[in-house]
């Protein structure tokens, strides 16, 4: 079968002949409907988070949605023909196995989260990294329920569906962002504080800041803005290294705190908001065969939202 695989630092993405995945007793095969484009998978090319990867050529996507083509001896919480998605993790599909930019691929069962009839396969995608990652910032780490005053930093694939999981939850939401039409698309979310920077918020009384952009001086702005008592999620790895403002995170008694990806309850819980039309990703598709320009899209700024590859073409 053809997979896009990442095959060398510096190289784009490579279309290649591959053999089909392998059943294990303890896992699945999913044929693959749609698979999420991330920020991550620009990382692996440009040598930013290549060292994550455990071997190459590797197969890459992370963020899967199907059904289920075949079931290992030993499962039996999955039958042929469910609908699931596989969550981003680093030792899953796409970052430590051969992951989802393929018709088919293989997981551990129990690295595997049942979709609810009634989700779009984009939706479900987008939901198994982004969504879950989002979710588990927002209230895993940053409490956020009903009341919470939240800023949100970066109204982007991740940002604008925290800020919506932010809001189905109750919470006030405060979105900063640079880009005007991503600042537009908040607006007509609803979220009537948005402004270019977290700091104009804080006089606010901000309970909780995620952000999810982490460049650096919004991680320093996000410790500034926030209240006292209050808690910052960093989520984006914009920079690698942060200069941020130490008298304030003293003074102010700031709990700092760093998030990463989700457990499948996370992801679980963001399936059932967008089932419930609380949580939807603002979504641009290409095909199976425009993955390579869909990453080059991205790694320039060109995509808005959240891109995923309808797997049809395969």
């Amino acid at each position: 079968m053809k997979a896009w695989q990442f095959v060398e630092q510096g190289r784009p993405i490579q279309l290649n002949d591959v053999d089909e995945p392998t059943l294990e007793a303890d896992g699945v095969i999913v044929s693959g409907k749609a698979a999420g484009i991330c920020h991550t998978d620009t990382g692996y090319l440009d040598g930013t988070l290549t060292s994550a990867l455990p071997f190459h050529p590797i197969t890459l996507g992370h963020e899967i949605a199907g059904v289920v083509a075949e079931v290992g001896a030993d499962v039996t919480a999955f039958k042929v023909g469910d609908r699931v998605v596989i969550p981003a993790r680093m030792e899953g599909p796409g970052t430590s196995l051969n992951g989802g930019f393929a018709a088919r691929v293989a997981a551990p069962a129990a690295f595997v989260v049942p979709l609810p009839d009634g989700i779009g396969w984009d939706q479900a995608a987008a939901a198994s990294d982004a969504g879950m990652t989002a979710y588990h910032a927002a209230v895993g780490q940053g409490g956020v329920t009903r009341g919470t005053k939240v800023g949100i930093i970066g109204f982007g694939g991740l940002g604008s569906l925290g800020a919506q999981i932010a809001l189905g939850l109750g919470a006030d939401v405060f979105v900063a962002e640079k880009n005007p039409k991503a600042r537009d698309f908040a607006a007509s979310l609803g979220i009537t504080h948005v402004s270019e920077a977290i700091v104009d918020f804080a006089d606010q009384d901000l309970d909780v800041v995620v952000d999810y952009a982490g460049f650096g001086t919004t991680t320093a702005d996000a410790i500034t803005a926030v209240r006292a008592g209050g808690t910052v999620v960093q989520v984006g790895l914009g920079v690698a290294e942060a200069t941020i403002p130490i008298v304030d995170l003293v003074s102010k008694q700031v709990h700092l705190v760093g998030s990463l990806a989700g457990s499948n309850d996370d992801c679980a819980a963001v399936l059932d908001m967008i089932a419930d039309g609380k949580v939807s990703s603002n979504l641009t598709h290409v095909t199976f065969d425009e993955i390579a320009d869909g990453i080059a899209k991205l790694k320039n700024g060109e995509v808005v939202g959240r891109l995923v590859a309808m797997m049809s073409s395969v």
